[in-house]
């Protein structure tokens, strides 16, 4: 078993190479220097082992890749400037012209952009399926499919797939899987020990955690991330700033005990919700009354921040009167940091409004405030469109 104490605090920390500083330093470096020639032609032939140019490798960055990997129980990992540069150069390491993508429907809205605008002007395809029977990826399944597109669950409506019968269909029949494992974060599901090759993370929410980067991170078998290293990492240049990656080190320290405040806090905001009145429908996998609830406890251990509810109402105008009317949630994207949010699917462009987000969903996340506070911010919204 994982000691994830000894990974976010230890793991890749060799601190005698920095003054036994307990926090390692920031490495603010573009570049490295060498000490003669034969030093350097070698760092070039192999600069996946070598640090030549921040834009491949940099100490810090390595050591937050080091944890998350292990965090994830994967052999590598590599950190992004964003969550879509880590899934948009994932995606783009796993398919060529011609080649077919099996993608869950209603995924995160930028994923889908790039399966549906960018992707297909390279000649590659994308079949969304209601992932929430695995032999729906089956039955998409064509000569020429070369990836399956998990996002379990979902961030708007919280649809799960059942991730190691996907994972096994997959591997029947020789096909990359890659999944976003943001909701969770990696303390709170495994897909590696559920048979998923390749997993992506928004590390702007959970592994973050103080709303203050914008990051991700793919974390994948050494093969593979050899293979995203020298091409899609390198060639895009979507890296992350080493001081980022120093922001990031320092919201891992934190990572466990604000998923055990948030889980504790969600848990009273999810049965609060669930008894009043004016909510049709609370959308979360780990409540007793939700459709997936069972797979939810067999695949995540336990409850984290990110929840929607469909009001009982149908009416946009009092929609936005509840939403303008909380003050502890703060109205924005994201999810994973200190603060409670609230974002109102209402906002979404034509564009991007997918079938089953209606007029009357919205999206809360539970930070770090107390549950009476957010309760009772509830509570006062609530009674302005009774």
């Amino acid at each position: 078993m994982k000691d994830i104490s000894y990974i976010i605090n230890h793991l890749g920390e060799d601190r005698e190479k920095y003054f036994n500083a307990i926090t390692p330093p920031v490495f603010q470096t573009s570049n490295f220097a060498f000490r003669n020639v034969a030093e350097l032609k070698k760092a070039i032939a192999s600069e996946k082992e070598s640090y030549i140019y921040s834009r491949g490798n940099n100490p810090t960055t390595d050591i937050l890749c080091n944890k998350i990997a292990a965090l994830e129980d994967t052999e590598e990992a590599l950190a992004f400037s964003s969550g879509m540069a880590a899934i948009s150069s994932a995606v783009i390491s796993f398919v060529g012209s011609g080649d077919h993508i099996v993608s869950v429907r209603n995924n995160y809205s930028w994923a889908n952009i790039l399966m549906t605008r960018f992707l297909p002007r390279f000649g590659v395809e994308t079949t969304f399926v209601d992932g929430r029977e695995a032999e729906n990826f089956r039955k998409a399944i064509r000569k020429n499919t070369k990836l399956f597109y998990l996002e379990s669950p979902n961030s708007l409506t919280f649809e799960l797939q059942d991730i190691e019968a996907v994972a096994k269909i997959a591997r029947t029949n020789g096909i990359t899987t890659l999944i976003d494992n943001s909701y969770s974060s990696p303390l709170t599901q495994s897909p590696a020990s559920m048979g998923i090759d390749i997993i992506l993370h928004s590390a702007s929410k959970y592994i973050g955690g103080h709303s203050d980067i914008v990051a991700g991170i793919v974390c994948a078998s050494s093969v593979n991330i050899t293979r995203l290293f020298n091409n899609e990492y390198l060639g895009l240049g979507g890296i992350i700033s080493p001081f980022n990656a120093w922001l990031m080190l320092r919201g891992l320290r934190t990572l466990p005990a604000r998923i055990d405040r948030i889980s504790v806090t969600t848990t009273r905001v999810v049965e609060y919700l669930e008894k009043h009145p004016m909510v049709e429908e609370v959308l979360y996998p780990l409540s007793p009354r939700h459709p997936q609830h069972e797979l939810a406890v067999r695949q995540m251990l336990k409850p984290t921040g990110l929840l929607s509810v469909n009001l009982a109402i149908h009416d946009t105008g009092k929609t936005e009167i509840f939403v303008n009317s909380l003050k502890q949630f703060l109205i924005g994207v994201s999810w994973g940091g200190h603060e409670s949010l609230v974002f109102p699917a209402m906002s979404f462009d034509d564009e991007r409004t997918k079938e089953g987000y209606s007029s009357n969903l919205i999206r809360f996340y539970i930070g770090l405030d107390e549950p009476e506070s957010l309760i009772n911010d509830l509570d006062q919204a609530f009674k302005k469109i009774m």
